[in-house]
Order: C-alpha cells, then structure tokens, then sequence
C-alpha cells in the first residue's frame, strides 16, 4: 500500500494548500472511512466542475492545482480527493474511463465533436480491505441545474455515473476501464485525449471559455443536448 500512502507527481499530499485543506475537511473523527466521505464532499462541492479549462499542461492536472483555482474538471478533481486521503492516511489511486455522456450543452459537445467523455477519473479508496470507488466531479449545484441526482458516498458502496437521470432520459454510459493507477499516467492520458480529440491538440487549437452551469442554466431544455 506504500505508493498508494505516499505523494506524486499530480496526486501531491505534500502540497501546504492541500494538506491545510484536507485537515478542515476531514473532520474530527478518527474513522477512516467517515474522513473519507466528508473529504468526498468537500472536493465534490467546495471545487466547481467546468470543463472549459482542460488545457495540455501536464500541471493542471495536479490536485493542488484544483484546489487553488476553486473549479476544474473530473480528473484533477479526482487527483485532489486522492491526495487529500493519502494525507489522512487512506491509501487512494485514481482511475480512468471512458464514458459517453448523453447530456452535455450544445456548445461542449461542438468543442469535443463527440459525445464521448474520453478519459474521465475517478478515484479508489482502500477501506476495510478492499477498494471502493468514489466519483467527485460534479457539485451539487450543477447537477440541480441539469436535473440530475448528485452522486453521493457512503464509504461501502461505489458511487459512481447513474446511467439515467430524473426524467428518465439517458445520462452516463460506460464504455472502457483503462484501469487504476497510483498516480496519473500522463502518456497514457495525453496520448489517448490525443486520438479521441484531435482537433485539440493542432498547433493552432484555442481552447476557449465557458461555464458549463451557466450554459445549461439558460438553455431551455437545460443539459439536453440536441443532436
């Protein structure tokens, strides 16, 4: 479990910031698996999901970097939850899937030209002798705006997409593992972004800006994606 326990390259626990923010989160109770939740929480909520500022610096994928900006997406997000446990003495690693999201804005689903979310992360949490996975990407507030429960945690179960959401319409599906790691695997991650989104890493490619709330919010069918 050591490289599960110690700090990496993007899932960093010796960050001051994080570790300032990991001992507020986690609570005053000794328990393991209640920091563990409470520290879900904090990320799932204290740090806003927005997908516009994926960039190919290999240093926003780091938890701290997350943290410090106050949004980010699912992976750093995910990295963040990982590297708050291990400093709480939880081992944690992040996984990687690809999931095809059936709700996404029109404007998102324009930038990725596809409605595949390649490479999304997750984190693990080793609890009671086994791994449980936990899925912190989306604030609560996001998901009341697309209409769509918020995944919760309880320390036992996986929390992870649900694959519909409150109309009954198709939400998450998921289509591959690529597997768990002890910290991100940038090759891995780049490399794969990179045949799934081409057109993002051109020479010339702009990534621009935009707030994924605020775009289902003032849509009139919020978070349906037209196709």
């Amino acid at each position: 479990m050591r490289e599960y326990l110690e700090p990496g390259r993007f899932i960093d626990s010796d960050h001051p910031a994080l570790l300032e923010f990991a001992e507020q989160a986690r609570g005053t109770s000794r328990d393991p698996r209640e920091q563990a939740v409470r520290l879900y929480y904090a990320v799932r909520d204290g740090i806003r999901y927005n997908p516009y500022v994926f960039s190919r610096d290999p240093e926003t994928l780091k938890g701290s970097h997350a943290l410090l900006h106050g949004e980010s997406y699912c992976v750093p997000k995910a990295t963040l939850l990982a590297a708050c446990a291990r400093h709480c003495g939880i081992p944690a690693r992040i996984g990687l899937a690809d999931v095809r999201n059936h709700l996404a804005t029109p404007r998102l689903l324009e930038l990725l030209r596809s409605e595949v979310f390649a490479m999304h992360g997750y984190t693990e949490f080793h609890l009671d002798g086994r791994w449980v996975k936990a899925t912190p990407a989306f604030n609560q507030a996001l998901c009341q705006t697309f209409k769509v429960a918020p995944l919760e945690f309880d320390g036992h179960n996986d929390s992870v997409f649900h694959p519909f959401n409150q109309q009954g319409e198709r939400y998450m599906e998921y289509l591959a593992d690529h597997g768990q790691f002890a910290d991100l695997p940038e090759r891995l991650f780049f490399g794969h972004l990179q045949r799934c989104y081409p057109h993002l890493f051109e020479a010339d490619s702009v990534f621009i800006d935009g707030d994924l709330q605020a775009e289902a919010a003032a849509s009139s069918t919020p978070g349906h994606a037209t196709r």
